[in-house]
């Protein structure tokens, strides 16, 4: 009878040790993942080649402010080199708001994403639990945090950083590039490059 429980936690360790993070839940539960999962409640530790943590897990949310976090999870939506998307980031992030993040490209389908996920085209924009924002408007922003009954100002542990930001539309790969000719041969002209559609995002 002591044979299962041994092959269990044989198991449990082999797959720990495949894992790159493990995943510590509200209720304690831990689980082991090869990708960092978006919720920001989660206390998320990665792991080195052994299993082991390569740093000390941030301490959980307190408790009411996990409750809030749990109810109204907050999605960021940017750009790179936005400076709204800043200005939003920052109000978040001396609120001591947990949110996860989504970074917006130019191409038409993050276009797309970001309209079905918002309703708009525009960056930054934020989700509050159901509510959209779109476009960087600190007193709204502050009102609807208010009105999740997020605090004003910052309770979160320290150590506590918000998960590494993520592209909303996987980029797909790059195509390889076209051999070189033969030495001696003439080369055909090549396309003229076109100047680049303006992003329908709008900053």
């Amino acid at each position: 009878m002591r044979r299962l429980p041994l092959a269990i936690l044989l198991a449990a360790a082999g797959t720990a040790a495949l894992a790159q993070y493990k995943v510590v839940g509200p209720d304690g539960k831990v689980t082991y993942t090869d990708r960092p999962p978006a919720d920001a409640t989660l206390r998320v530790t990665p792991l080195g080649p052994g299993g082991a943590a390569d740093a000390p897990a941030a301490s959980p949310l307190p408790p009411e402010l996990q409750k809030t976090a749990q109810r109204f999870p907050v999605m960021l939506y940017a750009s790179p080199e936005c400076t709204p998307c800043d200005a939003g980031r920052q109000l978040l992030k001396q609120r001591g708001v947990p949110y996860t993040e989504r970074i917006v490209g130019t191409t038409a389908d993050d276009a797309a994403a970001l309209e079905r996920a918002t309703g708009a085209r525009t960056v930054p924009a934020v989700t509050i639990g159901a509510q959209a924002l779109s476009g960087f408007e600190p007193v709204q922003w502050g009102s609807y945090l208010d009105a999740a009954g997020y605090p004003r100002e910052s309770r979160l542990p320290k150590g506590w950083a918000a998960p590494a930001a993520t592209p909303l539309v996987e980029r797909k790969a790059v195509t390889a590039a076209a051999p070189a000719a033969p030495p001696g041969a003439a080369s055909a002209p090549g396309p003229q490059s076109q100047p680049k559609p303006a992003s329908s995002i709008r900053f």
